[in-house]
């Protein structure tokens, strides 16, 4: 007797929004999902976002809902201004502070 979807099936939708599309496709991967363009019989998604730095503005389902795992999340995407190239905005790590090395560049130009 089938039950239905285990939660071991179902997986949590990532932002993908603000990412370029390959950096998109990375990120859907590693969460368990996959992204497609709009229209289902169109051309596939990588012939569309080629050639060029094409960037995710929305997407189907929102982040934050629940598919099965490898289910379809739909983006909207649009070419990024020559130049720009950055994707997401967000910095990957904090900087640190300016002089923060300082003290450690003390102790080893003391130990030379």
């Amino acid at each position: 007797m089938w039950i239905g979807p285990s939660s071991a099936e179902e997986v949590t939708v990532p932002n993908l929004v603000g990412l370029t599309v390959s950096a998109a496709r990375k990120f859907a991967s590693d969460a368990g999902v996959k992204i497609a363009a709009e229209d289902p019989d169109g051309p596939p998604l990588g012939a569309l976002t080629w050639p060029g730095v094409w960037l995710v503005t929305a997407q189907r389902p929102a982040a934050g809902a629940i598919l099965r795992r490898w289910g379809s999340v739909v983006v909207d995407f649009e070419q990024a201004p020559p130049g720009d190239e950055a994707g997401d905005r967000e910095p990957r790590s904090p900087v640190p502070p300016l002089n923060a090395l300082d003290d450690k560049r003390d102790l080893v130009e003391d130990a030379d």
